[in-house]
Order: C-alpha cells, then structure tokens, then sequence
C-alpha cells in the first residue's frame, strides 16, 4: 500500500524530460499524453486498492464490528447517565451530603473544644492545688520549696508576658500568684530586719542565724537568703539592710577626722553558731588624722568582711548583690568626706597625694577579692579613677575657684574712679605716672603710655598672670584645665561688663571711658602673653595655648565704645544746635537770644566732655576723640550760615558777635588740644597742626571776617585762593555775596571775576 501514495511526478509522465525551460507551454499531444497517462495510472491504484482489501477482508469486519460494539456501549452509558441526571434532578442529595458533613465538622469541633477545656480545667486544678502548696509551705515553714514553686509558677502563668486574647481565669490565677508573691515578700524581709539589726545605743551590729517570724520558728538565715534568690528578690530583702549598713556603720566610718575601730564578737549555740556582733568603738586618741585614708580604707575593709563573712556567709553572687546596693553611696561617701577633701591645694604638693592613690587601689584590690565590686567592670574602680584623676580634680577645682573669683571681681566692681584722677592735672598722665603704683593705673605694653583703668580689670589681670605662672610649673592635664581657666577669665569681662553697665553706656559719662580702658589694657596685655609666657608653657600644649585671637576683639570693643560715646555727645551738640534754628533772624532780639542759649549749650556740653575724658583717655586718643566732635559742631554752624539767602548787615554783625562768643568760650579747649598736639610733637610722635585735626575751625574763623569784610576783599581773598585753602567752595561763596550785598553791578562784576579764576 506504501506504493498507492508515492508522489505521482507530473515529468514522468510526459515524453521528454526537457522541461528546463519552465516557461515554455505544453502542446496539445503532451497534455492528451498526460491524461491517458493519469487514467491509467488511477485504474492501477483501483486495482491494487480492491486486492488489498480482498486479502484483508477479515480484518475490516473484525474491526467494524469492534466499532459497532463500542457505538452499542455508548448509547447504553448515554441512557445510564441520562437516568442518573434525572435522578439527581429529581433528589438533592448534594444538600444532603453537605448537611451530613457540616454536622459532622460541628460534632468533631465541639469535641476538641470540650478536650481543650478539659486539659484547661485540669491544667487550672493543678495551678490551683500548687498554689495553695505554696501557701501551706509558707505556714509550715518550706521556705525554699515555697519559692521555687513560686519561681515555676511565674513561667506557667507567664507573669508580665500576658496576653488579651487569654482566658479570664488566667488572669485571676495570676492575681492568686501576686498574692502568694507578696505574702512570701513580706515574710522574707520581715525574716532577714529580724537577721540583722542595727542597735544605734550599743554602736553594734547583730546578726541573729537562728529566726522566729510569725509564730515559725528555727528558721535558719541562709535559707532565707537562698529562697529570696530563688523568688528574685534578693536586692529588694537586702535593700534596707543596705541603707542602715551605710547610714549606722559605714558613714560614720569615712567621716573625715573622726576614726572607728571596729571589733567582731561571735555567740556559739549548743549546735551552730547562734549570733556574731560587729562593735564599733570610737578611736580613744581624737588626734588621729585620715592623711592618707589608710584608718578609713582599714575600717571599711572590716565592715565588708563582716558583710561577706557574717551576713552573706561567703556566697559570691550574694556579697556581689549586697555591693551592688551599697557601693555606689560608699563610693560618693569617701570621695566627698575623703579623697576631694585631701586633693592638694598647691600644684607643689600633687607629688605627695600618690601614697594615697596607692591605698586606694590597695583597698579596691581587696574588694574585688572579696567579690564586693567587680573585677571585671571599669565603673566601680570610682575610688581609683577619681585618685588617679587628682590632677584634673585639682585644676577642675581651681578653675572654678578662679571663675568664681573674676566673677565676684566683676560684679562687686563700682567702676569709680579715685578723685585724684579726675582733676585737671591728673596724675595718670605720661609726666606724672613713673612714681605711680595705685591700681588704677596701669602700663600698655605696645603703647609706651599708661591709662587709668577700673580696680577690677588689674586685679583681674593679676589673676590671669598667676594662672599663667601656674601653667608654666604644671603638667600637661593642670596646665590644659588652667589655660582654659585664663581665657574664661578674660572672657567674664566681654560677658558681665557690658551687660552691667548697659543704662550708664547710653549716656556721657566716666564709666563708658573707663570700660573703654579696660578694653584697650586687655587687649594689650593678651597680645603681650605669648612674649612674657608661651616660652615656659609645658611642650606639650605650646600649640594649643593661644591667646591672641582674644585681642582683636577687646581692642574692637574698646573702639566700638569710644565711637559710641562719640556719637552720643554728637547727637547731644546736634540737638543743641537745632534750637537755633539754622541761625536765621538773628537781628531780631528773640531768635538772636535762642542762638547764644544754643551755643552755650553746646560749649556747655563741650566742657563737660573735656573735663571726663581729657583725665582718662590717653592723649593720642582724646585729642583724636575731641577733634572729631569739634569738627561736627563747627562744621554744622559753618553750614547752617552758609545756607542763609538773605542777611541783612545788622544780622551780619549778630552772626559774627556769635560766633566770636563760641571761640572765646572754647578758647581754653582749643588751647588744651594744641598743647597736646604740641606735646607730641615734642615726644617724637608724629603729629599734625589743629587745623588739619578739625578742617571746619579754619573756615569758621574765617566765615567770622567775611561776615563784615567788603565785598572787594572777599573776592580778592576767593582770588587769591585764601578762601579754597581755608575749605569754602565756589558756589559757597557765590551764595554768601547773593545773600549779604544786594544786586549792583559791581556785585555781577566780582561774581564774574569769582567765577573765572582757574582752580
């Protein structure tokens, strides 16, 4: 059959095999060819096709029969499932099959509920019962058993873990467990205050071993003690026996000066011991001193000893609780009665405090031993720690000492000065201060002058040059705590002076110059450290130790208030000068008399500033302070008259008679200033002229002759270039001749000529 469905090949067929040419057309004869061919071809497949199934016939019925029997079937199993469909239809079982399984979910669920409550009850019974076994223990006596079912109990219950979602009863069962705990609390401590007791008449301590607490008798103090560790209560029974032991025994033990000797007794029983005693007796000889804490260091060891041996009976965790309750306040108890109290007053002297450091890890060393502290934990070495520290206690504690010294300096200063360095020839000038050692006045180191400052910017610079002293002979830790106290020390000034003297700061007044002093002198002497100092200073803090970034700002504050104070006393002369009202109508009677009461008060307030600074400030500084404040007052007359457009030649005359008053009630200022200059002139320093110090005073004595000079000569005095080097302006003087000579043409012939000279 394999030979029936071979592929028929077209070209076979044909009668040439030349069909290369696959675009050339078939000829009539080849197509007849080819259909007789193909018809021949298919009878042959006919033919072969009936011989095979001739030879096969039995296998083709044997197999449409097996199909026939497989059809029969088919329909019998559509009939079956049709019947089973009706059925279903007809009867819900399905409804049936889910109740019957919900029931029996339900049936299976209730059982294993009932078992869950019954392992619940159960479970609760046997809580109940061990719970009521701790009580009847309690009674009789168990102690140990009491807590150790206790101690199971807490995890069975899970004390402090609970959770919402629990049964109620659980929580009542824990409420029942709280109360067994408190009933056994309570009968511990009230078993161990009866262990120990502390009798303040006798100055002893007994510890009894055989107890009797509410009506249970020959109960023994180590089985006390062991059912507290068992329960977790060890620190809360031991806690007051702690507080008495450091109040009745170990206090009075490192009360600085007062030394106890401490002496043990023992009380055998017919079978065990029955009490041991611990006397404290008072040192007969009161002379006896805790130099090096060996006495108290001795009787603390003793107490301990007592504690390990007699009350804790030598059990390790049992000593370590009990020094964990007691150390940290024994600890403190020394350092403030002992160690802070010996720490040495003079730097001299921290040499001698190493014997002490040797007692103090001497007697830490047997601590650990005893296992009171740990070996092991760095903190509680306090003793040892704070004895090796000394040095940075010693400096710590005269830092403070040196803060709260400048501080009082600064506070309790009034900032007055003496009388006799208020007068007109004071004594703090450079003439006259070589003989001078008051504390008022003092040297500026970079200046070649001295100045009078406040009492408490030399004492405490004083102070600063002790510390400084003090830095040179200490060691590192000493010098690093002392440097700091320098620069806190000077910094006080910056933070409480400015602060205290803020009201007397906004007025005209010796306290602002002295403040201003004080700052300069400061800044002075800091710049002046690194020269006298940093040489000695320890190696070791050379590079760290700096002062001088402190300067720059005591110097800029020194010239922040001297500026203010310039400004305050300009405002004042502004303001004085504002009655006069620019100077106008002086030829009538009332505006004339309203500008003279302006310029007295402005020589008035001139005065009073020459009489406060001139004593106070060095010379250099006052000249150059006053010259500024003469140079706004003369500046703003001059201007206020050059701004008038119309005089008149009586109110000519009246201006000038004004401002011939003003140089005459000045003329002892002006003299005071030139005898300065002249001064320093003298000493070498460079100075220059008055009328270079205060540019306006030449055009001022100069405005007073053009008041009533003709008009001829002012031009000739504009020509002549008087007038420009005596600092009047072109149109300045052009609005002075409008305003005083009235319009003429010799008038436009000088304004003419004025206008055209070369500049």
């Amino acid at each position: 059959m394999e030979d029936l469905f071979d592929t028929i090949n077209v070209r076979d067929l044909l009668s040439t095999h030349d069909l290369t040419d696959q675009t050339a057309p078939l000829t009539a004869p080849d197509l007849r060819l080819l259909i007789s061919r193909l018809e021949f071809h298919s009878l042959q497949i006919k033919s072969k096709v009936q011989s095979y199934v001739a030879s096969h016939h039995q296998d083709f019925a044997s197999l449409f029969s097996l199909c026939n029997d497989a059809v029969s079937r088919t329909d019998e199993i559509s009939t079956d499932l049709s019947d089973i469909l009706g059925l279903i239809s007809y009867r819900p079982i399905d409804n049936e099959v889910k109740e019957i399984i919900d029931e029996v979910s339900a049936k299976m669920k209730e059982a294993r509920v009932k078992k869950e409550l019954l392992e619940l009850v159960r479970a609760v019974v046997e809580i109940g019962e061990r719970l009521k076994g701790v009580k009847e223990a309690l009674r009789d006596g168990r102690l140990r058993f009491a807590a150790e079912q206790l101690r199971e109990l807490k995890k069975d219950l899970r004390v402090g873990d609970e959770n919402a979602s629990e049964p109620l009863v659980y929580g009542l069962l824990r409420e029942e467990w709280l109360d067994c705990f408190e009933e056994i609390q309570e009968l511990l401590v009230k078993f161990v205050e009866s262990a120990v007791r502390f009798e303040k008449e006798s100055n002893r301590v007994l510890v009894k071993y055989q107890l009797t607490v509410d009506g249970l008798d020959g109960i023994e103090l180590r089985t006390v003690l062991e059912a507290m560790e068992v329960v977790g209560i060890l620190d809360y029974g031991l806690a007051k026996v702690a507080d008495l032991k450091i109040k009745y025994v170990i206090s009075p033990a490192v009360s600085y000066g007062s030394p106890i000797t401490f002496v043990e007794e023992l009380n055998p029983g017919p079978e065990k011991m029955s009490e041991a005693i611990l006397r404290m007796v008072p040192s007969v000889d009161d002379k006896i001193e805790n130099v090096d804490g060996k006495t108290i260091y001795s009787g603390i060891i003793q107490v301990v000893k007592f504690i390990h041996k007699r009350i804790c009976l030598q059990n390790g965790s049992w000593v370590r609780c009990f020094g964990r309750l007691t150390w940290p306040r024994i600890s403190e108890l020394i350092i403030s009665n002992f160690l802070s109290k010996v720490v040495p007053e003079d730097a001299s002297k921290l040499a001698d405090f190493q014997k002490i450091i040797n007692h103090t890890s001497e007697f830490e060393a047997a601590l650990k031993e005893m296992m009171f502290i740990s070996a092991s934990d760095n903190k509680d070495a306090r003793l040892s720690n704070f004895a090796e520290n000394v040095e940075v206690h010693f400096a710590s504690r005269k830092k403070t000492e040196i803060l709260a010294k400048a501080r009082n300096l600064l506070l309790q200063c009034d900032f007055a000065v003496p009388q006799e360095y208020t007068g007109k020839n004071p004594i703090c000038k450079n003439d006259g201060m070589a003989v001078d050692s008051s504390e008022h006045v003092v040297d500026l180191l970079f200046m070649s002058e001295r100045c009078v400052v406040t009492k408490a910017a030399s004492q405490l610079m004083k102070l600063v040059h002790q510390i400084l002293q003090d830095i040179c002979l200490s060691s590192t830790r000493v010098a690093f705590e002392f440097y700091h106290a320098a620069r806190d020390a000077i910094l006080l000034y910056e933070a409480i002076v400015p602060v205290k003297l803020e009201r007397q700061l906004e007025g005209i007044n010796q306290v602002a110059v002295l403040m201003h002093n004080d700052c300069l002198y400061l800044s002075q002497e800091i710049l002046g450290f690194a020269f006298e100092y940093h040489s000695d200073f320890p190696s070791s803090i050379k590079e760290h130790a700096v002062f001088a970034d402190m300067a720059p700002r005591f110097h800029l504050m020194a010239e922040e208030i001297l500026q203010r104070q310039i400004q305050i006393v300009i405002f004042n002369l502004r303001e004085a000068l504002d009655g006069a009202d620019g100077f106008q109508n002086t030829h009538q009677i009332q505006q004339f008399e309203s500008a003279k009461f302006s310029i007295e008060q402005v020589v008035f307030i001139l005065e009073k500033v020459h009489i406060i600074w001139e004593p106070l400030l060095l010379p250099s500084t006052y000249n150059r302070s006053m010259c500024t404040v003469l140079e706004s007052v003369f500046s703003r007359i001059t201007r206020d008259i050059l701004l008038l457009d119309d005089m008149a030649a009586e109110e000519t005359l009246q201006l000038q008679r004004l401002i011939h008053l003003m140089l005459e009630n000045l003329s002892s200022l002006l003299e005071s200033l030139a005898a300065v200059n002249q001064k320093g002139k003298t000493e070498g320093d460079f100075a220059r002229p008055l009328d270079d110090l205060i540019p306006s005073l030449c055009k001022f004595r100069k405005l007073a002759e053009l008041l009533d000079m003709p008009l001829r000569s002012i031009t000739a005095a504009w020509e002549s270039g008087e007038l420009l080097s005596c600092g009047f302006t072109l149109s300045e003087i052009e609005d002075f001749i409008k305003a005083i000579f009235a319009d003429s043409t010799l008038r436009k012939e000088c304004l003419w000529r004025i206008e055209n000279v070369p500049l």
